[in-house]
């Protein structure tokens, strides 16, 4: 137990380390700003089919468990809507996209850079003066912070719209009171928090799937290990980071 505490406590002081070093020897704004436009590219292009395909289903399934779960005929109709809001905006959207994102974009970062560690094009760079860490993590994290929020929104908006083809397709619900529930009782501050939690996500699953896949050692079997390493650890810390936000913002 205690070389496990040790080693742990090591693996965290390394990545604090490694983010460190992400603002040392910087390249140009010029350098940066091209590899941040081509990962922002890859990131949300990339991501964009699944996440809305995903987000469609996750509100068509929670308006009908939701109207399932409606056992009281006091409850208005419109309570259904207001449920699917409040879930999609506040969990769903940000968290469950998050776990989606580091499956994705996470394996992809960890997986491409732990391929340019064993065929030694990071040495390279380090060899010609380069801050590898810097030119090839920052650009990655930067383009994650700024286009995941956007996916957030997007996830957001196809899960209403998911649960307002479900519920009124089927009968569950008016297209009236679906509308009428989403507008009531609202409170922005919860898109707030949900965007808020969208740039923390963003940052773990980049830096921790960055980092993972930076330092692989070995062969391409130990790419696919870290790749593995990058997806469970980045989802790990999303869920630990979900909590602690949802305790520091939302806490009575």
């Amino acid at each position: 137990m205690h070389s496990f505490n040790a080693s742990m406590i090591k693996e965290i002081g390394k990545y604090f380390i490694f983010l460190g070093n992400l603002f040392i020897n910087r390249e140009t704004f010029k350098t940066y700003y091209k590899l941040i436009l081509d990962e922002c590219l890859s990131i949300g292009l990339g991501s964009l089919f699944l996440v809305a395909l995903v987000s469609t289903f996750m509100g068509a399934v929670t308006t009908v468990q939701t109207a399932y779960n409606m056992v009281s005929d006091f409850i208005p109709n419109y309570v259904i809507s207001q449920v699917v809001r409040e879930m999609i905006v506040l969990e769903l959207a940000p968290t469950i996209i998050a776990v989606i994102y580091a499956g994705k974009v996470g394996s992809s970062m960890a997986g491409g850079l732990g391929t340019m560690r064993i065929t030694e094009q990071i040495d390279a760079l380090e060899v010609m003066g380069i801050n590898s860490i810097s030119y090839l993590v920052l650009p990655k994290i930067v383009a994650s912070i700024l286009m995941y929020p956007l996916l957030v929104i997007i996830a957001g908006v196809c899960g209403m719209l998911g649960g307002y083809l479900a519920g009124t397709l089927t009968g569950i619900i008016t297209p009236n009171d679906y509308v009428y529930g989403l507008r009531s009782s609202y409170n922005e501050f919860t898109v707030i928090f949900a965007l808020i939690k969208s740039v923390v996500f963003a940052f773990l699953v980049a830096s921790i799937s960055s980092y993972r896949g930076y330092y692989t050692q070995g062969g391409a079997l130990e790419v696919g290990v870290s790749t593995t390493q990058a997806v469970t650890t980045s989802v790990i810390a999303v869920l630990i980071a979900d909590y602690l936000l949802a305790q520091l913002l939302l806490a009575k």
